[in-house]
């Protein structure tokens, strides 16, 4: 019997999805890829693969899980079955550094970033910003490493304090920083490709903007915000980067300045949805998204398919 297989490494985050799928009645797999084994040499199940693997894995213990979902997507690839944010999608959510450049590429406009790898070339990174600044990781997820420094003198005392966290893949960020005239950025999200809801995302208290439930809600004062009938050009410009980069599943933030000025910073492949957001408009991420997968296993059932995702 085919399934659809939910790649992860996190049941919190997955469990949504799976109460979705199963309320629908749709045949699923739980597929923890935090640790466990593969035969390379077999043909993979039937079904629909949906990759969700975060960035962030390693801050659950699960340092080399995103390597290992890397490493069965291709084997999945090769064997041509119908992967939801396969390769290419796992790459971009692993490094800040491929998106911005994927980005840029499709003429999106991303913040003035520069890469350093080492102390003294992250000071130096510094250095080449007038004013302030943002500190972040490569790999990063949940906002990991992401501050703002008024000063470079803050940044060297920060590398030195007990507060510094490396990043995983020992690569970190130094980027512009893109003053809004309101303390707000924007989530585009899509599902299958297409527009689901944008939201708006309060960032006074801080840049750690994770959407999911289990990241903390505060209801006196709500973080996330869907806009209703959102129109932006952007939104068909971020639906042909995800088609040309093989993404079905994504949310794309972005921030404006006070000229008027977009600026595209993150792609998040492993989306969560925030249910106090979602309940104020009578919506559901999870549910669409289950929607969706189900629609994928049904048309590869009913054509005989399992094509690689277009």
């Amino acid at each position: 019997m085919a399934h659809i297989h939910v790649i992860h490494e996190n049941p919190d985050w997955s469990a949504p999805l799976f109460a979705r799928l199963a309320a629908r009645s749709l045949p699923y797999r739980d597929w923890d890829l935090s640790a466990g084994h593969v035969d390379l040499s077999t043909p993979p199940p039937p079904g629909v693969f949906y990759n969700r693997m975060s960035a962030s894995a390693h801050t659950r213990g699960h340092r080399h899980a995103p390597e290992f979902a890397t490493a069965i997507l291709h084997w999945l690839e090769a064997h041509d079955r119908r992967v939801i944010n396969g390769s290419r999608a796992i790459q971009l959510e692993l490094s800040k550094v491929a998106q911005y450049a994927a980005l840029e590429a499709a003429g999106i406009r991303t913040p003035r970033t520069v890469s350093a790898l080492g102390r003294e070339a992250v000071l130096a990174a510094a250095r080449s910003f007038d004013g302030a600044f943002i500190g972040k990781h490569n790999r990063g997820g949940k906002g990991l490493g992401v501050r703002l420094f008024q000063h470079r003198d803050d940044l060297a005392a920060w590398l030195d304090s007990a507060d510094y966290e490396a990043p995983v893949d020992g690569v970190l960020l130094m980027q512009e920083y893109i003053r809004a005239p309101e303390p707000f950025i924007t989530r585009v999200e899509f599902v299958g490709g297409e527009l689901l809801y944008a939201v708006r995302v309060d960032t006074g208290n801080g840049f750690e903007l994770c959407p999911a439930e289990a990241c903390g809600t505060d209801p006196a004062r709500p973080m996330f915000e869907i806009l209703p009938d959102f129109t932006n050009p952007l939104v068909g410009r971020y639906a042909t980067f995800l088609r040309r980069n093989r993404i079905q599943v994504a949310g794309i933030e972005f921030i404006v300045d006070a000229a008027g000025t977009a600026f595209t910073y993150d792609i998040n492949t492993n989306t969560n949805y925030n249910p106090v957001a979602e309940a104020r408009d009578g919506r559901s991420g999870m549910d669409a998204l289950a929607g969706y997968l189900g629609r994928e296993l049904s048309g590869r059932l009913y054509a005989g398919e399992v094509g690689v995702a277009a």
